[in-house]
């Protein structure tokens, strides 16, 4: 991996944007680290172990999310990355792109996503279905089994994002940032919709107008449109402080356990201010940061990260509860949660979860190479490819955010779990998944037209 790193690093052409990997890397990691610190496992008196929020443990340190919940950044950065995608697609298929433009772009968008994503489901899925047979349950186990999947849902919303880039991205090219204000105001709608008139089910649709707004913020920083990112950092920033001071809303921006409200399930208007502000802040700070990855060490890790990014992230936390489990089985004593104990230690507890998480992804990390996506013929006839490839990411996005709330526990017995108004099972949410991705690699599959 080193030598392919260094060969891409060598290889970069002086027109790309730096800048842009160094966030996908920096976001995706800081969820990571986030989800490693935030665990509280402890052991009750009836020797069960269980998995608590640190933040709900101390309930001041929900301020840092405020930094610390970086999700919005890396779906920023997938809207910058899909609007130049689309447009170098666009410009190779000509006039002749057809139908099969937008299956191609979408497979050619997705492998990288849905492959190791696939991988996780499949491995999980088995590992469920044999403890389950084996009678193997309780404890950490059960925990495990419905934790490891929660991060699914990040992989359903970027799966949404991607399908809705042609559209959303035409109406910027048409509007600019009319179209990222009609998104944000459709979010604020939402919001006065749900908590001040309690219009049922409404607040789901802020899954849709809140990341999308983010989004569309990436379609802007393509076009050299985001020129005074103080200006966006302080308004979000205000904006977030006075819904939250002044409004119903909760001053975590990740979920807690227990609470009424979330900023995050569903987004709210809250977490939307919040993304600009953490948007504004991250490109206020492009100058430093470009400067600082011209240096070849540096530009070199930030590629041979990027080239593992999304195994670490769909295995990180399979890692850091491996780690908890195996000291559980020595029979370790756990400090409780937030003691002086517990501080001291979480350094080595991080260390460990990475060594584990490092080894999983030199197992995995395969399926996370894309191959090449050619435009020309297209394998399937172009009357089918479009249908196919929207129904296929339709199927995974429902399939992978129905298994992120279900978990892979009760595989057999086919728990469910109420996904917006809609029962989900396990087992169908896997078997949606695996419909989808074989129907969006098939409809945007292309063979290399004739020389």
């Amino acid at each position: 991996m080193a030598s392919s790193a260094h060969a891409l690093a060598e290889a970069t052409p002086a027109s790309r944007d730096k800048y842009v990997d160094l966030l996908r890397v920096a976001s995706l990691g800081t969820v990571v680290l986030g989800h490693w610190l935030m665990a509280a496992v402890s052991v009750r008196g009836d020797g069960r172990a269980e998995v608590g929020n640190l933040l709900a443990v101390e309930p001041r340190l929900q301020l840092l999310t405020w930094a610390l919940q970086v999700m919005p950044v890396f779906f920023f950065v997938g809207g910058f990355s899909h609007a130049l995608s689309y447009r170098s697609l666009r410009r190779k298929a000509g006039e002749n792109g057809g139908a099969a433009l937008y299956s191609v772009f979408l497979r050619a968008r997705l492998q990288r996503l849905l492959r190791p994503t696939v991988v996780f489901i499949g491995v999980w899925g088995a590992l469920a279905l044999a403890l389950q047979l084996a009678g193997r349950e309780g404890g950490l186990l059960d925990v495990s089994l419905r934790l490891v999947a929660q991060p699914l849902w990040f992989i359903g919303i970027y799966l949404a994002m991607v399908a809705f880039t042609p559209p959303l991205l035409r109406l910027h090219e048409r509007y600019g940032w009319g179209a990222f204000g009609g998104l944000v105001a459709a979010a604020g709608l939402v919001d006065v919709l749900r908590f001040g008139f309690g219009v049922p089910y409404v607040e789901f649709l802020n899954f849709a107008f809140v990341w999308l707004a983010v989004h569309q913020l990436g379609f802007l920083r393509a076009d050299g449109k985001l020129r005074r990112p103080h200006l966006l950092a302080g308004a979000g920033l205000a904006g977030a402080v006075l819904l939250v001071a002044y409004g119903p809303y909760p001053l975590s921006m990740v979920g807690m356990p227990g609470e009424k409200i979330s900023n995050m399930a569903p987004p709210t208007f809250a977490l939307l201010c919040h993304g600009l502000w953490l948007v504004g802040g991250v490109e206020s700070l492009r100058g430093p940061a470009q400067r600082w990855l011209r240096r070849p060490r540096v530009w070199r890790a930030v590629v041979a990260a990027n080239g593992v990014s999304m195994t670490a992230f769909l295995w990180h936390l399979t890692a850091m509860l491996g780690v908890y489990g195996a000291l559980l089985a020595l029979g370790v004593r756990l400090p409780e949660p937030a003691t002086g104990v517990w501080w001291a230690q979480v350094p080595v507890r991080v260390v460990v979860a990475g060594v584990v998480t490092a080894l999983l992804v030199t197992v995995f990390r395969r399926f996370e190479q894309p191959s090449a996506v050619v435009l020309g013929e297209s394998g399937v006839s172009p009357a089918g490819a479009r249908p196919a490839a929207a129904l296929g990411v339709t199927l995974c996005l429902f399939g992978v955010l129905g298994l992120s709330m279900v978990g892979f526990g009760g595989l057999l017995e086919g728990r469910t779990a109420v996904l917006i108004a809609v029962r989900v099972t396990a087992p169908v949410a896997v078997a949606m998944t695996l419909a989808g991705w074989l129907l969006v690699e098939r409809a945007g599959r292309g063979r290399p037209a004739a020389a």
